[in-house]
């Protein structure tokens, strides 16, 4: 069942279903924002959205996932529902995504790349860290 918050945003938006295609359309999406197309490595994904007056993105999986970066021994967890306000080059309001530090959770709330130039996205979470890694980390495995 999709949040109010999708449902909000889902008139007028592009909406896409079946695992294949809903990939294929978020890597795409992924990267005309310029943002490394390995940064949301789902499985059974139901439904992908995008309502582009808004900014607005949502996947919604059959289950969550968790998902080890190996080049940065970083692992992830993607809720069954992830879902962002995205811009050129930066993901916020994330809501669904967790990042394990030691031995706690914390939220992710956005993703950017200040200067591509840089070759460095940075991650923030909700306590207020942030950490930058490359970006080739977050390529297609």
């Amino acid at each position: 069942m999709a949040s109010q918050t999708i449902e909000n945003h889902r008139q007028g938006a592009e909406v896409h279903r079946g695992d294949d295609l809903c990939k294929k359309k978020s890597v795409q999406l992924l990267e005309k924002l310029g943002l490394p197309k390995g940064l949301l490595p789902l499985e059974n994904v139901e439904e992908f959205g995008y309502n582009h007056a808004a900014g607005f993105m949502w996947l919604i999986q059959k289950k969550k996932k968790e998902h080890t970066f190996k080049k940065i021994k970083q692992t992830v967890s993607y809720a069954t529902e992830v879902t962002a306000f995205v811009e050129q080059h930066k993901m916020k309001k994330i809501t669904g995504v967790k990042t394990k530090e030691l031995l706690l959770w914390f939220s992710v709330i956005e993703v950017y790349i200040d200067d591509p130039a840089t070759e460095k996205i940075t991650f923030k979470t909700g306590t207020g860290l942030s950490d930058s890694f490359p970006v080739s980390a977050f390529e297609l495995e």
